[in-house]
């Protein structure tokens, strides 16, 4: 499966738009996490288990997104796009969305 973010692929065709794929999940913060945030906030620096979390909500989101294009016979997602937004104080939602196409190699 070929992602990207921009809406061609140099050297490939697009044969047939099979329609918009998407992915999301939710995710809450624990009680853990959230405190090793709070020395890290005091100290400064990167807060990991938050940049881990997210990474992880990201990957989920775009498996998602690949298998709903796979059942339309996709090989292909271009123009991809994330967003992100809060659910509740302490729970984000990630959604990740393109175009899922058939592509070929140009003749």
């Amino acid at each position: 499966m070929i992602l990207s973010t921009i809406d061609r692929i140099p050297g490939k065709t697009v044969k047939e738009q099979l329609g918009i794929v998407k992915g999301n999940t939710v995710r809450a913060r624990n009680i853990g996490r959230d405190i090793l945030a709070v020395f890290k906030n005091i100290i400064g620096g990167e807060i990991e288990e938050y940049t881990k979390l997210m990474g992880e909500s990201r990957e989920q989101a775009i498996d998602r997104m690949v298998l709903e294009a796979q059942k339309l016979g996709a090989n292909a997602i271009l123009g991809i796009r994330f967003t992100t937004s809060y659910i509740m104080a302490n729970a984000a939602e990630i959604l990740v969305y393109g175009s899922a196409v058939i592509v070929e190699d140009e003749k």
